[in-house]
């Protein structure tokens, strides 16, 4: 059996500098904890996997396709293959679960290029967060 606690993978994924921690991959699902700064930017693109979020605490925006809405804690929200999307506004430190079917980049070809060049532009979810708005341009 798998099983996991949310304070202890919260923890992990502070202590990695990092904005998102995936804790499970199967070739179906792959899913993480992404954490998100009150006034920061989420610097995520659009990924080639259908996605859901789960919110587990804090408050912000989130805006899919041409689509806004807001979100807090018990909020889901899906997002299909390759549509643009971003959470802002974020009012308070937003935390959330994410699901992604197939396991995240198990569309991709270029897999570890693909991380590699968004950890270092700072761009994907290997990336830090930041209060500036040129981290939404890619």
């Amino acid at each position: 059996m798998d099983a996991f606690e949310l304070s202890q993978l919260a923890d992990e994924r502070s202590r990695s500098g990092r904005l998102y921690l995936e804790f499970l991959r199967r070739p179906a699902l792959s899913v993480g904890v992404y954490q998100l700064p009150a006034q920061g930017t989420d610097p995520q693109s659009p990924h080639t996997e259908d996605e859901v979020y789960y919110v587990i605490s804090g408050r912000a925006m989130v805006r899919v396709g041409a689509e806004d809405r807001s979100v807090g804690p018990g909020s889901i929200v899906f997002v299909a293959a390759g549509v643009e999307h971003r959470f802002h506004s974020i009012g308070e430190d937003l935390t959330l679960l994410v699901f992604f079917a197939p396991a995240e980049y198990s569309q991709q070809k270029t897999v570890s290029r693909q991380r590699t060049s968004d950890a270092t532009r700072g761009t994907g979810r290997e990336g830090n967060a930041t209060k500036s708005k040129d981290a939404l341009t890619r």
